[in-house]
C-alpha cells in the first residue's frame, strides 16, 4: 500500500474499532455500518475515499482487518474493538498451540496475570509464529509467547476465530504461557 492508504486505512480502523461517533456514524450490534453512509461521512469529514479505494483497503490490507458483507453492501472490522459490538462468532477448538507477540517490558505483569484483553473485547492470538513475530515488532523488539491452546480449551476456556483467522479469547491465565527462547 502506498503511504496515503495507509492513513486511510489507520483512519478507517479507528472509525470501525474504536470511534464511529469521530465520523457521526453508528454501528449495529455487530460492528456493521452500511458503506454509502460510511463514505458519505468519511467524505463530510475531510477523510474522502471511493468506493474503489475502499475495495482496495479492504482486500489489501496486510492484516485482513475489515470484512464486507456477502452482498457487498456493509463493512465492519474483523476483530479488535473498544466499542461494544457482537461479532457473532461461534466457539471453536483451536489448535494445541497458539503465539502471541509482545515486547520485554510487559512479560514481568503477564507472567503475574496472564494475558488480559483490557480495553479490547479479546486477547488476540495468532495461528503461526510469523505473525506474532511481525505484532511484537511493532513496539520494539518483539518476544513470542506460545499459548497451550489445546490444554487450555480443554481446561474450559472459549475460544473463537474472527473472519481474518485471529484467534480470540477473554484471557490467557499465566499457566498457559511459555516464553519463546528465539522467535
Amino acid at each position: 500500500m502506498s503511504k496515503p492508504d495507509v492513513g486511510k486505512s489507520k483512519f478507517l480502523s479507528l472509525v470501525l474499532r474504536h470511534q464511529p461517533e469521530r465520523i457521526g456514524v453508528q454501528l449495529d450490534e455487530n460492528g456493521w455500518i452500511e458503506v454509502d453512509t460510511l463514505l458519505s461521512a468519511m467524505a463530510a469529514h475531510g477523510k474522502e475515499v471511493s468506493r474503489e479505494e475502499l475495495d482496495r483497503l479492504v482486500l489489501e490490507n496486510d492484516k485482513q482487518r475489515f470484512a464486507f458483507s456477502e452482498d457487498g453492501s456493509r463493512i465492519r472490522a474483523n476483530q479488535g474493538h473498544s466499542v461494544e459490538v457482537d461479532l457473532a462468532l461461534q466457539a471453536q477448538e483451536p489448535p494445541e498451540s497458539l503465539f502471541h507477540g509482545t515486547v520485554e517490558k510487559f512479560l514481568p505483569a503477564i507472567f503475574q496475570e496472564g494475558l488480559q484483553k483490557r480495553e479490547r473485547h479479546h486477547v488476540h492470538l495468532s495461528p503461526s509464529l510469523e505473525t506474532a513475530i511481525k505484532v511484537g515488532r511493532r513496539r520494539g523488539k518483539p518476544i513470542v509467547l506460545e499459548i497451550a491452546s489445546g490444554p487450555m480449551h480443554r481446561d474450559g476456556h472459549a475460544f473463537f476465530v474472527s473472519g481474518n483467522g485471529v484467534w480470540l479469547v477473554d484471557q490467557v491465565p499465566p499457566q498457559y504461557l511459555t516464553q519463546l527462547e528465539k522467535p
